[in-house]
């Protein structure tokens, strides 16, 4: 059997209003994420597993939801396969929270077949999370696409233009000023390398809480960073990026129609909805509402060139 036959195989039935496109986004960077992509319908998902490295591919196929591992993790992404998709997502109880406010029920029920995917992989996302941090979302692709390309190992399977993210050793490794010609200064950079060096221990946490310990007492990671990580890693449906530029301000004017908000008031707003407030800034993003905009935008700079 070569890389590019399936290793492993799975068929998912997920619920009939289930949108496979909507749920896994979250875990793409862009349409040309080096690591993720979803092509003509198809989720594949390049990882690193404890049984080695893996793709995964998801597509719809006569009513369900076929699951195709390729590489020595196969198996353990293939069993891992609803998680990504979303399926182990619960939304037990978040229908009645919904009901304390109007657009919340609508957004709700409008986008019911939006789930939550848990990776049970943190590093790949502490990656991002980190060259996300007080920069443009272009700033932090760039950084994170030419990261991921320095690095490049190819991910096993047919799609030959997927790579595997980082090893986390080999990122601890690097000096720090191998990021500055990708537009990381040395702050961020330092971050990344002391998170990749306590990957292991980041992988064996049994859960969000844990997670969030863990990752806050990585100098350089704090509440919006570890929140960004445990959304994603452990599908966590009450995780709050505290310390957002946008998110405050646009769950103010959604709930309350106030133009502005600071954290303290997204919390208080989001009170009500609390083992789901993570679910309730996903629903508003993914309707697109956004707070009015006021003075210029954040310039995208380049600190290769500092």
């Amino acid at each position: 059997m070569t890389w590019d036959e399936p290793a492993a195989r799975r068929v998912l039935r997920p619920p009939a209003d289930y949108r496979l496109t909507a749920s896994v986004r979250a875990l793409t960077f862009s349409p040309y994420d080096p690591c993720a992509r979803i092509v003509a319908g198809t989720f594949w998902w390049a990882t690193r597993t404890p049984a080695g490295p893996a793709t995964l591919a998801l597509r719809p196929e006569a009513g369900g939801l076929l699951a195709e591992g390729h590489g020595p993790g196969a198996d353990w992404v293939v069993d891992r396969a609803d998680a990504v998709a979303g399926l182990r997502d619960d939304l037990t109880g978040f229908a009645e929270l919904a009901a304390a406010h109007p657009l919340v029920a609508e957004l709700a029920a409008r986008y019911r077949g939006l789930r939550m995917p848990a990776t049970g992989q943190v590093f790949p996302r502490v990656l991002r999370a980190v060259f996300e941090q007080k920069v443009t979302g272009t700033e932090a692709y760039r950084a994170y696409a030419a990261t991921v390309r320095h690095f490049a190992e190819p991910a096993p399977g047919p799609f030959q233009p997927l790579l595997l993210p980082p090893d986390p050793a080999r990122v601890a490794a690097a000096p720090y000023w191998v990021f500055h010609p990708f537009g990381v200064e040395q702050r961020r950079a330092e971050t990344l390398r002391r998170a990749a060096a306590l990957a292991d221990r980041l992988e064996r946490c049994v859960d969000s809480a844990e997670a969030t310990r863990r990752l806050t007492a990585v100098p350089g990671i704090g509440p919006w960073t570890a929140a960004e990580v445990v959304r994603v890693a452990y599908g966590d449906p009450d995780a709050v990026s505290v310390g957002d530029y946008h998110v405050p301000n646009t769950v103010a004017w959604a709930l309350a129609g106030e133009a502005r908000g600071d954290d303290a008031r997204m919390l208080d707003l989001l009170a009500p909805f609390r083992g789901h407030r993570g679910r309730v800034c996903l629903l508003l993003a993914a309707a697109g509402i956004q707070a009015p905009r006021f003075g210029p935008r954040m310039p995208v700079r380049s600190f290769a060139r500092f």
